[in-house]
């Protein structure tokens, strides 16, 4: 019986470092990807693209701090508490990427191509992180 219990916490160790996985993945393939940007492009739409990435990832860390909150607020009183810190932080997401896609569209109407396949990071950093988990679980058992 010890057996199934330990291929269980072995599995919930894994998957608790999905989001941090995530992180690095979407970190490394933001400065491969702006490299090749700039390789086959040229720097304006590279530019574009790591400003994208970089909302991204902002976007990505700030959504994680935002659900955190509320599930924290929810378990806490066991009832929905609305909070504006919360709601402002959710918010001002949308309006930074607004505001990254005006001022690159008023400098460099072509680098917003690069900012807008920039905000894609996040997707690339979960299918990478599910090949790896298909991967850990073909190989590993997992």
């Amino acid at each position: 019986m010890p057996q199934p219990f330990t291929m269980e916490a072995n599995a919930g160790a894994f998957y608790s470092e999905a989001l941090a996985r995530i992180s690095h993945s979407m970190v490394v393939l933001a400065v491969l990807c702006s490299a090749a940007a700039w390789g086959i492009y040229g720097w304006h739409i590279a530019l574009g693209f790591a400003c994208g990435c970089v909302i991204a990832y902002l976007n990505f860390h700030w959504l994680k701090r935002v659900v955190s909150a509320l599930s924290d607020r929810i378990s806490a009183s066991g009832t929905f508490q609305s909070s504006r810190g919360i709601v402002l932080r959710f918010l001002s997401r949308y309006f930074l990427m607004a505001l990254a896609a005006y001022v690159i569209f008023t400098v460099s109407p072509a680098s917003l191509y690069g900012l807008f396949a920039g905000l894609f990071l996040p997707v690339a950093g979960i299918a990478c992180e599910a090949v790896y988990e298909l991967y850990a679980a073909l190989a590993r058992g997992l």
